[in-house]
């Protein structure tokens, strides 16, 4: 048995598989966030919880569960965790949640149905009380897509109600995050000519050329991002995480093709780092061609840590300053939606994608705890 409420929903979310479709093939049964949303929906309605669905791509729904104030609403609160989980590494075996050693194990135990769990509980707490906030309203948003494409975020920041504040669920070990990097995947191609290998002078390799590329954007240009500072962030990084080229040893390759990350800080845009790119490719006089790999723009996120709602939340955190993370996440699509959003949640992301995931019944029960302290301050 678990050790507490909370760690018991969080068993049950994790026995019902919620993988991302991306990162499964067609009509994989293990895909989708419908069997996390049904268990939802029949624990809010069993606790006199409004619910619904927001339907965002095709079978695949947002989950909105509602508190209501005892008067008119004047304030909104978004409680924002993502459904969806990734696939492998040890899927089968990651399914089948387990506790031991105070600590429990299943895919997505820290990633982030552990912050489904803890907000969930935190709301439930609440609703049965009988205290609930007098003006302010604490609505729960159960996100899909959120380890591909973020469908969920940037639907409800087009088509959901504004808030004064959406806490994004993620592993942030109880901290409350105000920053967070935003990404750019660019894939950069070089482009040469095919000879047989037995005459290489009569074409142009376009595997070397990208040998020089790779040089330069390891070499020269992630240096030259150290020189720029972000009081939580740190510095930029970028990284080369894919190379393709060439077909066999006897033809000269007429193309070549990487992938690229760069992480960037608040104030640094997509238009930014292609600008930068070509400047250094340039002095050495190296030709490429840009693809966008990512299907939305993912910016960063730079919330202002003295918002009272935030200074709240860290009050309940027993906290005195915000901090930030190097990933990207759903806050970052709510806030350019307008809504002032932070980050927080138990477990720790380092435990997050791996072939044993899990995350300690204290972090969740402490993570409860503040969540359901912040939710009865409101007013």
């Amino acid at each position: 048995m678990a050790s507490s409420s909370t760690a018991q929903l969080l068993l049950e979310l994790i026995a019902r598989p919620s993988v991302n479709p991306a990162f499964l093939p067609a009509g994989d049964a293990r895909a989708g966030e419908g069997r996390v949303a049904d268990f939802l929906g029949e624990l809010a309605n069993a606790n006199g919880l409004d619910f619904e669905r927001s339907e965002v791509l095709a079978g695949r729904f947002n989950v909105l569960v509602r508190l209501n104030p005892s008067a008119s609403v004047r304030r909104r609160v978004i409680l924002a965790p993502h459904l969806d989980t990734v696939g492998f590494p040890a899927l089968n075996e990651q399914l089948q949640p387990r506790l031991a050693k105070e600590r429990i194990h299943g895919r997505g135990a820290c990633d982030t149905k552990g912050c489904v769990a803890s907000m969930f509980q935190a709301l439930l707490q609440v609703a049965r009380s009988g205290h609930r906030p007098r003006e302010t309203e604490i609505l729960f948003v159960g996100l899909i897509d959120e380890e591909n494409g973020q469908a969920g975020s940037r639907h409800f920041a087009l088509h959901g109600p504004k808030a004064d504040l959406a806490v994004v669920g993620e592993p942030t070990r109880l901290r409350v995050i105000t920053a967070h990097k935003g990404d750019v995947w660019l894939r950069i191609k070089t482009r040469g000519r095919s000879a047989h290998g037995a005459k290489p002078h009569l074409g142009r390799n376009a595997v070397l050329a990208m040998a020089r590329v790779v040089e330069v954007i390891e070499g020269e240009y992630g240096p030259s991002l150290q020189q720029r500072r972000h009081p939580l962030l740190g510095t930029a990084t970028v990284n080369v995480g894919s190379i393709q080229g060439g077909s066999q040893p006897n033809i000269v390759p007429d193309e070549c093709v990487i992938s690229v990350d760069r992480r960037t800080l608040p104030g640094e845009t997509e238009a930014d780092v292609r600008r930068e790119l070509r400047q250094h490719l340039r002095r050495h006089h190296l030709t490429v061609t840009f693809e966008n790999l990512r299907l939305a723009p993912c910016p960063p996120l730079e919330t202002e840590p003295n918002l009272p709602l935030v200074r709240q939340l860290c009050r309940s955190a027993g906290q005195k300053r915000t901090w930030g993370v190097d990933y990207f996440c759903d806050a970052a699509p709510l806030a350019e939606g307008g809504i002032p959003s932070v980050v927080f949640g138990p477990g720790d992301i380092a435990q997050a994608h791996t072939a044993d995931e899990w995350i300690s019944v204290a972090s969740l029960d402490r993570g409860t705890a503040i969540l359901e302290n912040f939710l009865r301050s409101l007013p």
